[in-house]
């Protein structure tokens, strides 16, 4: 369902200052991180180190935004990470 405008005004005052200090704090751990796990692997500067499968152009398809509004997602479980629900012990307060 859609929410009241003003539910999501009030929410994102607080929800989007918090995710975005998350994010910042995640950034500056990168470096270090990256340079542990796999530091000569990036694919999104050398694509020959995907390990993903190609894809053809031909089997693609356009899709129009009309098209998509009739998805049915009745049938997906939502987890606790699709929701935000994770844990909070990295947040800044």
């Amino acid at each position: 369902g859609s929410l009241p405008k003003w539910v999501v005004n009030k929410s994102s005052q607080f929800l989007a200052p918090k995710a975005m200090k998350k994010m910042y704090k995640a950034c500056l751990k990168y470096p270090e991180w990256k340079q542990k796990h796999d530091p000569h692997f990036k694919p999104w500067l050398f694509p020959e180190q995907s390990r993903l499968p190609a894809l053809l152009l031909s089997e693609l398809s356009l899709q129009h935004a009309d098209s998509l509004e009739n998805i049915d997602e009745s049938s997906l479980a939502e987890s606790k990470e699709d929701r935000g629900e994770g844990s909070d012990e990295d947040s800044l307060t």
